[in-house]
């Protein structure tokens, strides 16, 4: 067996997994993550990506460059033009970003859905606000965890207008399955940014609700401020007007994380979308019902 395959294999075991990621100081961690990664001295980045790939399950392979300045530099990679082509079609939403499909389904009419089977949370919990829950209830819900090795940039899953952005402070629990099955609530208790969007031409809201978590040291915006990270500010609600076209980068996050994203009712999931499923940046999401979705 493989170093790399021992180390997985220890580290897979729940009681451990969840005390290493989580029964840490998360706010140190993340912290000092988010400085040790940006360390451009040739011998550390090497050694610190070397390390985060025996870790993590880093693809390469359509990376821009594979010279990296540092391990942020390759946490925050760009990919070749064109490797994340976005399908198009009469009411479809795209994968924002490479992810591990998680709990998805209807939005109950009281605004409940899942973290993971048995742990409901609600939508006016995770955005702050009931009235920002409205108009998704008896919509449908589905969760992108992106992980630490994958692709970390989003994007526009059609073309939209993000009409407003609000910032929600809170933890940074790692939102791995093992913490989502024994925290409660977890997603409304981490730092989180909500962007509610507007589909062209004056079509329905969606949300696309961005989670961070531990080791995440920022999430940054590429229509509003990418010199600062979202937390710089504190709790706020910006109004915006960012047109974006499908497929357009919307930010990324600086580690692994998740986005959920909220769909009024008239949606359901995209044919062949299933719970644990890898899916890239640009594949069928979610459908109006009776889409055309032409994927070429």
């Amino acid at each position: 067996m493989t170093v790399r395959a021992t180390l997985a294999r220890i580290v897979a075991q729940e009681d451990l997994n969840f005390l290493l990621t989580n029964r840490i100081p998360r706010r140190l961690a993340t912290n000092f993550l988010g400085w040790f990664s940006k360390i451009e001295q040739p011998l550390v980045a090497r050694a610190s990506i070397a390390g985060w790939r025996l870790f993590s399950d880093v693809d390469l392979a359509d990376a821009e460059t594979r010279r990296f300045l540092s391990m942020h530099d390759c946490f925050t990679r760009r990919l070749v033009p064109g490797a994340r082509p976005f399908a198009v079609g009469a009411g479809m939403l795209a994968s924002p970003s490479d992810a591990i499909v998680g709990a998805h389904g209807r939005v109950s009419d009281a605004g409940e859905v899942h973290q993971i089977k048995g742990f409901p949370y609600t939508l006016a919990d995770l955005l702050g606000d009931a009235e920002a829950a409205r108009p998704f209830l008896g919509g449908t819900f589905v969760t992108l965890r992106l992980t630490a090795g994958m692709y970390h940039h989003f994007h526009a899953p059609a073309d939209l207008t993000v009409e407003q952005l609000t910032y929600i402070s809170g933890d940074c629990w790692n939102v791995n399955p093992i913490a989502l099955k024994r925290v409660e609530r977890l997603f409304c208790k981490n730092e989180r940014a909500a962007l509610r969007c507007r589909l062209a031409p004056d079509g329905p809201a969606i949300m696309l609700v961005a989670v961070a978590a531990i080791l995440v040291a920022s999430i940054r915006l590429t229509f509003h401020d990418t010199t600062r990270s979202i937390r710089d500010g504190g709790p706020r609600t910006t109004p915006l007007d960012a047109k974006l076209a499908r497929g357009e980068e919307m930010g990324w996050f600086e580690h692994g994380s998740t986005i959920v994203v909220l769909a009024p009712p008239g949606y359901e999931m995209a044919a062949g979308i299933a719970e644990g499923q890898r899916i890239n940046a640009g594949q069928p999401l979610l459908r109006q019902f009776g889409g055309l979705i032409d994927a070429t």
